[in-house]
């Protein structure tokens, strides 16, 4: 199991941003997702911020797909996590993560990615375990 943590600010710009969509039953969401996936991206993440806009997210990205868990230390946001498998389906959602905790977030079995929204948007935009994620970095 990988548990991504704590991670000190890095000075820079901050990761590309690509488009994300999820389909639900009630249609598509596109989201604009800066993509983790380096280690030092993936384990700062979304730390360190006080608001990410409501079509904005983070897709962490892991190859090959492992077993993650993640926490909200130094995250100041509540955060929905979408832990979406190999295929493009979502596999576990992490609804309204409490920020500041060390309360571990992550599904049984291993991803591909996971995908960080705001707080609420999973349960207002009926995304579900079993809907597909398709972004560029998802496509084989």
């Amino acid at each position: 199991m990988v548990l991504l943590a704590l991670a000190s600010p890095a000075a820079g710009a901050r990761p590309a941003t690509v488009p994300v969509v999820v389909a639900t039953a009630d249609g598509e969401h596109l989201f604009r997702a800066e993509v983790a996936d380096t280690a030092d991206e993936r384990a700062r993440g979304l730390m360190f911020r006080d608001e990410l806009a409501p079509d904005a997210g983070m897709l962490f990205l892991f190859d090959p797909p492992r077993r993650v868990s993640f926490w909200m230390k130094n995250t100041f946001i509540s955060l929905d996590m979408l832990f979406i498998d190999a295929a493009g389906r979502i596999v576990h959602i992490a609804e309204r993560t409490e920020p500041e905790t060390l309360v571990p977030h992550g599904p049984e079995q291993p991803v591909r990615a996971v995908l960080e929204i705001n707080a609420g948007l999973a349960a207002r935009l009926g995304i579900a375990p079993g809907d597909r994620v398709r972004a560029p970095p998802l496509e084989p």
